[in-house]
């Protein structure tokens, strides 16, 4: 047996001077005492009790002091160490430093985005060997393969883009860097999570790409930042942006083409930070196909506690003492049973079940008040979870979805599985309901109401699909109804994303099941009548001419008239609508000529001229066309329904030489 902590036997030392002036403060209360009465006098004025208890409650209370100094020396036996061992993988982590990384395109920069999944990696990967590579101009290796995630932990969170001291974006030294250090572990398949912007790069990637085949390495591609990108921060110059050697204002904006041909051609896989995936998921389920092996970890110390033993001694010990010292005269027993009430804890579910009663009632805005204000007041994260799972029950029941999504994402917040399911089960419900209010503007029906079949889905999309074509298009950007649609996309499709999360912790909730399905074919469907939509409205817009070449029929001569062989083929073909109007003649251009071929096509040059013939605004109505084909043409022109929403602002550039 030993002391684990023996340096608190020193306070051992401090038990002989308390006796001591126990002894001295008695001697001096009994002096006080003989100079104020008469010695004569002392047996009939003073009425002494006896003082074997008070020194009888001194030396169990210095017993009981002694006991528990000993007790927090930590008295331990039969110690042992013990060494850990685990199944795992090798993946090493590849993090881009380059100053790009410092635009702030997502918040508070592609950098801090960065570390923040690579901590939900590593809370997803317990038992993976993980390393770390930091690379700009050049790669280096800031943390070896290791079971110590600790340490690997405090150093993603104290590097940043000063660590490396050469600019660029060699993705290409990092890979190879990354492919030696794996292949010195002599496992056969590693994982390389790769974690950038895929700004403009050094270095020949195909080669790289070969040789990570080879090697058995998988790449995984984490993209960081958006495609629309922002300004690059100058770090010498608070509140300025870094300019390239013409004086023009540097743009930095995600780069995917390179990260998406590094995970595809790797067997690996690709994905964007920020945008719902639930990337650690994605990598723990690819990683279970690589080669695991058994590691050995840390030396535990196993050794068996005594201070357990002597903690209780030590409390009988202070009970004793405080028994013994206490003069009980006076005291009643009703003081001595209200003091002990007064000590019972109370009821802390009374506010809970309160709340939990109007829940159940049907009084939901009470109920979610309180459940919000307990989440506020308690001091446990658990509880708080808890809470705001009961908040976002409320506002759902209450038809307020916009407050229940934000009150069962407080929720996810939980270590419970079961809560967090019930949190993600009522998360993707709130978006599915959000995304059904955009269709239709009313709740979906649950029973007894009979639910929607597809044919009355079909019905609804065409209506709402209708209301967009018939809407005036804004000059300035997407229409409201196409707005709508594509928010409808994105909540549904971020629903099934938290119906599958909540499948993960709790697999047997049919309910989740059923609506993970319900969703998935929504989606299915709608996507198909968009399709069947865009082809109608392609097919509706009418297929341009094309314009005569030397040496086909119906070319002009240069003097305004078709070669004599083709004039009955000229004759024959086909008007342009809408640029000759209703009077079917061609227009003719500033020399009195008449065009041939297309319409606004000059016989002597064969190509247009804007001045002989200006164009008039695209987005008029035409003379012969109903408002629904003016809708229609415009939907076309601007083919929302294929390209996806226009994000005004876009700016196009060409990378300048530099070194971020």
């Amino acid at each position: 047996m030993h002391l684990a902590q023996p340096a608190w036997l020193m306070l051992l030392a401090l038990l002989p001077l308390l006796g001591a002036g126990a002894l001295l403060v008695g001697r001096l209360r009994h002096k006080q005492w003989g100079e104020f009465v008469a010695a004569r006098l002392r047996d009939m004025l003073l009425r002494r009790a006896s003082a074997l208890p008070r020194w009888f409650a001194l030396g169990f209370l210095f017993a009981a002091c002694a006991t528990l100094i000993v007790a927090m020396a930590s008295p331990q036996g039969g110690v042992d160490t013990k060494t850990e061992k685990s199944i795992g993988r090798n993946v090493l982590i590849a993090l881009d430093l380059s100053r790009s990384m410092r635009v702030k395109d997502v918040k508070p920069d592609r950098l801090a985005q960065a570390k923040v999944v690579i901590y939900e990696l590593m809370e997803a990967l317990p038992n993976e060997r993980i390393g770390l590579i930091g690379f700009a101009g050049s790669p280096n290796v800031f943390a070896p393969l290791t079971i110590d995630h600790a340490a690997v932990r405090e150093t993603i969170e104290q590097i940043d883009e000063t660590w490396v001291p050469l600019g660029g974006s060699n993705l290409s030294a990092a890979i190879r860097l990354a492919i030696g250090t794996l292949k010195e572990t002599g496992q056969k398949n590693n994982a390389l999570i790769l974690l950038s912007d895929g700004e403009k790069h050094d270095g020949n990637l195909n080669a790289v790409i070969d040789e990570a085949k080879k090697s058995g390495v998988y790449i995984f591609a984490i993209g960081v930042g958006t495609e629309d990108g922002a300004y690059v921060p100058n770090p010498d110059f608070p509140n300025s942006n870094m300019v390239d050697r013409k004086g023009k204002v540097v743009l930095s904006s995600l780069q995917p083409e390179i990260l998406r041909k590094l995970a595809t051609d790797t067997n690996g896989r690709y994905a964007l930070a920020g945008s719902g995936t639930d990337i650690p998921a994605m990598v723990k389920l690819a990683a279970r196909d690589l080669d695991a092996f058994e590691m050995q970890g840390r030396e535990r110390r196993l050794a068996i506690e005594f201070y357990q033993w002597l903690v209780l001694p030590a409390i009988l010990f202070l009970l004793v003492a405080v028994v013994a010292g206490t003069r009980w005269r006076g005291i009643k027993a009703m003081t001595v049973l209200a003091i002990s009430l007064s000590a019972l804890p109370t009821d802390a579910c009374a506010d809970d079940s309160a709340a939990a009663k109007d829940l159940a009632a049907g009084r939901y805005a009470p109920a979610r008040e309180a459940f919000r204000q307990l989440a506020g007041d308690t001091k446990s994260p658990e509880r708080a979870a808890r809470y705001r799972l009961g908040e976002g029950t409320a506002a759902y029941r209450a038809q307020d979805f916009p407050g229940a999504r934000q009150a069962f994402s407080g929720a996810l917040l939980s270590h419970d599985p079961a809560v967090i399911a019930s949190a993600h089960f009522g998360l993707a419900n709130s978006l599915f309901q959000l995304g059904w209010l955009t269709l239709t503007a009313e709740v979906y029906p649950t029973a007894p109401k009979p639910i929607p079949d597809l044919a009355r889905f079909d019905t609804l999309v065409q209506t709402r699909l209708a209301q967009v074509l018939k809407a005036d298009a804004p000059s300035d950007g997407d229409t409201q109804g196409l707005a709508a649609l594509e928010s409808l996309i994105i909540n549904w499709a971020d629903a099934a994303t938290h119906y599958e999360s909540a499948l993960a912790n709790d697999p047997t909730q049919q309910d989740i099941r059923h609506n993970h399905e319900t969703t998935l074919t929504y989606l299915r469907r709608l996507r198909e009548l968009l399709d069947k939509e865009r082809e109608q409205t392609q097919q509706a817009i009418p297929e341009p001419q094309p314009s005569p070449q030397p040496g086909n029929p119906g070319e002009s001569d240069g003097t305004g008239e078709p070669k004599p062989d083709d004039k009955d083929k000229a004759s024959d073909k086909p008007k342009d609508p809408g640029a000759q109007g209703d009077t079917g003649k061609p227009p003719k251009d500033k020399s009195g000529d008449d065009a041939s071929g297309d319409p606004g096509k000059n016989g002597k040059q064969g190509a247009p001229k804007a001045e002989d013939n200006p164009p008039d605004d695209p987005d008029a109505a035409k003379p012969d066309e109903t408002p629904e084909e003016h809708a229609r043409r415009i939907l076309g022109d601007n083919a929302d329904l294929e390209k996806g929403p226009l994000r005004p602002g876009r700016i196009e550039y060409n990378n300048p030489e530099k070194d971020w």
